[in-house]
């Protein structure tokens, strides 16, 4: 579905892409990790042509991305900080995005599924980060895009939303579709996820599954070896 090709990014003298390759899988979660400032918030957002590389060449789905922007039509992405408009109501945004997406959107399905339908009509200056985040998957979600990138998705949710958000994403992967994650709560990504793309210092320093990051490490617990790698590699 990606597939990734010697990528460089600099911003001034600072190198956060250094030579990164990778390919992901027709169908799965992979979930992006590493330390702040290893390069995972500019793989996205080159991945979603909002930072241009210096070098390498990004495919998605069979097409480069360089120039061609019509393949973000089959990306839902959820930002880690969505910036709503204060002063619009949560019913509205709903329906301007499905404005202009111009898609068909199971905006109510999801809206059930996180309990939403007593906010529809409050305005996105008055809900909690919680509920704003809820939203920020509904808004996600509700187009049937076959690549989904979630940034931080669990940010702000209470426990029951987080079961419900896991099961959402299991019954997405289960549809052939490619996720990539990024979080901090390894619990959620130790349970979720198919593949661990580690990165350090612009670089894939680990790609596999939690299983096989245990045993490179000689770890039985998944956080054991995420600190494993940062503390021999002093990051």
């Amino acid at each position: 579905m990606v597939s990734i090709t010697n990528l460089h990014k600099k911003f001034g003298s600072l190198v956060v892409l250094n030579g990164l390759d990778l390919q992901t899988p027709e169908s799965g979660i992979i979930a992006v990790l590493g330390p702040n400032g290893s390069g995972k918030t500019t793989l996205i957002k080159s991945i979603l042509g909002m930072v241009v590389p210096q070098k390498g060449e990004i495919e998605v789905n069979g097409q480069r991305v360089k120039k061609h922007w019509n393949y973000r039509k089959d990306i839902d992405y959820l930002p880690q900080i969505a910036n709503f408009p204060g002063n619009l109501r949560v019913q509205e945004l709903i329906d301007m995005i499905k404005d202009l997406r111009g898609k068909v959107a199971r905006d109510r399905e999801l809206i059930d599924l996180f309990k939403l339908e007593p906010f529809l009509d409050k305005k996105l200056s008055n809900l909690s980060g919680g509920s704003k985040q809820k939203v920020n998957l509904v808004l996600c979600f509700m187009f049937d895009s076959p690549l989904i990138i979630l940034d931080e998705p669990t940010s702000g949710l209470d426990p029951v939303s987080l079961i419900r958000l896991r099961k959402l994403i299991q019954q997405e992967k289960e549809k052939g579709k490619t996720i990539l994650i990024t979080s901090h709560i390894m619990s959620f990504v130790e349970e979720i996820s198919d593949r661990i793309v580690f990165l350090l210092e612009g670089k894939i320093y680990f790609n596999g599954t939690v299983e096989e990051l245990k045993t490179s490490t000689g770890e039985k617990d998944f956080e054991h070896a995420i600190a494993n790698i940062l503390t021999e590699n002093h990051a």
